[in-house]
């Protein structure tokens, strides 16, 4: 079967008597709702959250594996055959586009989907073309995890295993290798997700996610694992040796300072005054991305053509997060001077910004029994985003130093978190595609303006130009 209608990728569900496959001293025989993934041939069991082992007396599993096995082989036959003879025809050559009158090669490669894994492949697909970032992982030396009697061999991962034998860095190095050769046109990240499964477990299973959860674990776990060194080389020497990342790089989060926060890493500055007895209170706080509230005034808003009311712009949500603030009753501010609780105001300021600015727009809120979208446009530019206005000491920056170009967007499709489907649009090369899981198209600018952003990877803009500002 098909899951979630557009999922590229299909599984053969069954109850299959396989033996308890959980390491427990007494060893059962009980009925278990299992799946196999076409791409990897695991069996994964619902019941136990696990994948399976064990194969039965009768070989059941392993006979549905080989089945799968050969409907895959013929299809790939076919498939191939089929590309042959469109590649012999040259006017029908799918590798060739018109841009410009003249012809490119399009060599950017999908993802496929494992089973309603959207939120992961845009959150990947973006990333991938934000170039300082992806350059560096891609330069990283290749880490074999597998020697001896396993090498060369499919590896049938499980819970149980460990973590010791998984690398979050060395998989999602793979996987962006994997994109942008134009060797094929979609590439499989099962073994990044079955890592993902062993470290994050709120990934585990095939629902579907929220994107920007899966960014901040993702980064997050990135940063960690970097901190501790890779294939036997310190993170500190393997950042130095790229002067542009450590320089001017002060933002850590949670101890030493990775690839992920001098690209991501930026510092807030948040100001608190109490409103009886004006003492200031200061605190600097690091963050990798802004999640910002599209402005009560604007969720109404349905449609980028609808007349009535003002249009809600990134610049509105921006405002919305830095202007000054007075906290309700429930966010009573701690006085050192009153020593009680009292009325306050909040206000944000940026002390400093990243390299890429990554800005999360909230489309998720919470009612009281559900968590509903709120579907409103936001505008927002594709060149010149002036974030200079919201800087703790602008007249200490550079003249283009505060201006960020469009690199990727992230959108959610549907009407809630838990469902729905994500797709990306990113610039590569002066050109947009959109990244739709398998499925890669160029695209125009006037398509990725209308799109309804849900996280929007902005990038440091290095050389002059004469772009309109935000």
């Amino acid at each position: 079967r098909y899951v979630n209608g557009h999922a590229k990728k299909h599984y053969e569900d069954a109850q299959i008597p396989v033996t308890n496959h959980k390491k427990t001293e007494k060893q059962e025989k009980v009925k278990h709702t299992v799946c196999m993934d076409c791409s990897s041939y695991s069996t994964y069991c619902y019941r136990c959250d696990d994948f399976v082992v064990n194969d039965t007396k009768l070989g059941l599993v392993q006979k549905v594996r080989e089945h799968l096995q050969n409907l895959e082989n013929s299809a790939f036959t076919s498939d191939r055959h089929r590309k042959r003879k469109l590649l012999e025809n040259s006017s029908l050559n799918s590798k060739l586009l018109k841009v410009n009158g003249s012809s490119a090669a399009l060599c950017a490669t999908g993802l496929r989907n494992l089973g309603n894994t959207c939120f992961m492949n845009a959150i990947l697909q973006s990333l991938s073309n934000i170039q300082q970032f992806c350059c560096y992982f891609k330069e990283l030396p290749a880490v074999e995890l597998r020697n001896g009697k396993t090498a060369g061999r499919r590896t049938y991962h499980t819970r149980s295993q460990g973590d010791n034998n998984v690398s979050l860095v060395e998989e999602f190095r793979k996987t962006l290798c994997a994109l942008w050769q134009g060797s094929q046109t979609a590439f499989s990240p099962e073994s990044l997700f079955y890592v993902v499964w062993k470290i994050m477990p709120n990934f585990r299973g095939y629902q579907q996610q929220d994107a920007h959860e899966f960014m901040r674990y993702l980064l997050d776990h990135l940063h960690l694992e970097l901190q501790g060194g890779f294939n036997g080389v310190s993170r500190s020497v393997i950042l130095q040796e790229n002067s542009s990342l450590s320089a001017s790089n002060k933002c850590c989060i949670n101890g030493a300072s990775t690839v992920v926060t001098a690209i991501f890493g930026g510092i807030l500055q948040n100001e608190v005054n109490c409103l009886i007895c004006g003492t200031e209170s200061r605190k600097f706080d690091p963050f990798l991305d802004l999640s910002l509230d599209i402005p009560s005034q604007f969720r109404n808003k349905r449609t980028k053509n609808q007349e009535s009311g003002p249009m809600c712009t990134l610049r509105d949500c921006l405002h919305s997060f830095t202007d000054l603030e007075e906290l309700d009753e429930t966010e009573l501010y701690m006085c050192h001077k009153c020593k009680k609780k009292q009325k306050s105001t909040k206000k944000f300021w940026i002390q400093k910004l990243p390299k890429v600015l990554c800005l999360h727009l909230k489309r998720f809120h919470w009612t009281a029994y559900l968590r509903n979208k709120v579907d409103t446009y936001v505008e927002f530019p594709l060149r010149g985003l002036d974030m200079k206005c919201y800087l703790l000491e602008p007249e200490n920056s550079g003249p283009e130093s505060c201006l960020y170009d469009l690199a990727a967007v992230v959108v959610h499709h549907g009407s809630g978190v838990g469902s729905g489907h994500y797709t990306a649009y990113a610039a590569h090369e002066g050109r947009w595609f959109h990244f739709n899981d398998s499925t890669v198209t160029l695209t125009d600018e006037e398509t990725v303006v209308k799109a309804k952003a849900y996280i929007l990877f902005y990038v440091e803009r290095q050389a002059k130009s004469g772009s309109d500002k935000l």
